[in-house]
């Protein structure tokens, strides 16, 4: 919960999303050319515990979050998704196979995808409505995907980044929460989150730029997400980057620093990041700042001189600002 100077929790702080994407370490894209994914049951996994560390922070903290599953995990480990299911969290899905969705045609996206749903909801016993890519994969060359994720039934979406990576982002893409416009119906993307500094987007939204940044950078960018823009952020982690002492795999000089730096820190930064705002589910987040804007819209109509009503597009539903 945020903080005021005082030490109190301001009562407009904007509802933040939490989320949480359930793979093991060797799933991980940076372990791909190494790691043949038909080998995966080979691994000694170590997902269980480490999403059971996650969810006692939550608990903890008394957070509810949405977790994004990947089918292969939940295929295996049914009991994990059940835990999470009880424990009041959201459950969305992460795809099955963690293939970047680019390198894929959209009959494999889609065949992927409905692999990943069944998995999850077969455990749930209720629909999947929630996704986010692989490596937020859903990038200029893949902008496809969505169109088969509300043909399939998804109606919420948190895949594009708004920044320059060499794996994934579109770096022109709108900052906040939005409506985006498919064949099959209206998708509500929550971008994670970035920080305008200067000419550039600054990745603040969690994961590998949560353990590297300094913790007061990334509380002083989210804080001013909130209270600058009034706008929710979107934060994300995977339950291995609260293990330390996961096995070491081989991969590039690159990708071994950013997956293995700071591990020994989630967890308290995590606890600090926690008391530190107001959390909740995608959908949750997604349906308060809904509300505010409607209220808002409504308090200015009457101080205005009627006029005839707009059409209004679906991707300016929460009137997010640039």
């Amino acid at each position: 919960m945020q903080e005021a100077l005082d030490g109190t929790v301001p009562d407009r702080a904007p509802l933040n999303a939490f989320t949480v994407d359930v793979e093991d370490y060797f799933h991980v894209q940076a372990f791909a050319r190494t790691i043949d994914r038909s080998t995966w049951g080979e691994y000694s996994s170590r997902v269980v515990e480490n999403t059971r560390i996650v969810l006692r922070l939550l608990g903890r903290a008394e957070v509810p979050a949405t977790f994004f599953i990947l089918g292969w995990v939940a295929n295996r480990y049914p009991q994990l998704v059940r835990e999470i299911h009880d424990a009041g969290h959201e459950i969305g899905c992460h795809s099955y196979w963690h293939r970047l969705i680019y390198e894929m045609t959209p009959e494999e996206f889609r065949a992927d995808l409905r692999q990943a749903t069944e998995s999850i909801a077969s455990v749930t016993g209720q629909p999947v409505t929630a996704f986010r890519a692989p490596c937020f994969s859903i990038t200029r060359d893949s902008l496809w995907a969505l169109d088969i994720l509300a043909e399939e039934g998804y109606c919420y979406d948190s895949s594009i980044f708004p920044v320059y990576h060499d794996h994934y982002g579109i770096p022109n893409a709108r900052r906040f929460p939005h409506h985006i416009d498919c064949r099959a119906g209206t998708l509500s993307e929550f971008p994670p989150t970035v920080f305008r500094f200067w000419k550039f987007n600054l990745p603040v939204a969690g994961g590998g730029y949560f353990r590297l940044y300094p913790l007061s950078l990334s509380l002083c960018c989210l804080r001013r997400i909130n209270r600058d823009h009034k706008q929710p952020f979107m934060f994300y982690i995977h339950p291995w980057e609260l293990d330390p002492d996961q096995p070491r795999l081989a991969a590039s000089l690159k990708s071994r620093f950013r997956h293995y730096q700071n591990l020994r820190t989630t967890a308290a930064k995590l606890e600090r990041l926690l008391a530190s705002f107001r959390f909740g589910t995608l959908t949750g987040s997604l349906g308060e700042l809904s509300q505010r804007t409607s209220s808002a819209n409504e308090a200015g109509a009457q101080t205005q001189p009627a006029q005839a009503p707009e059409t209004e597009s679906p991707t300016t539903l929460f009137s997010p600002v640039r």
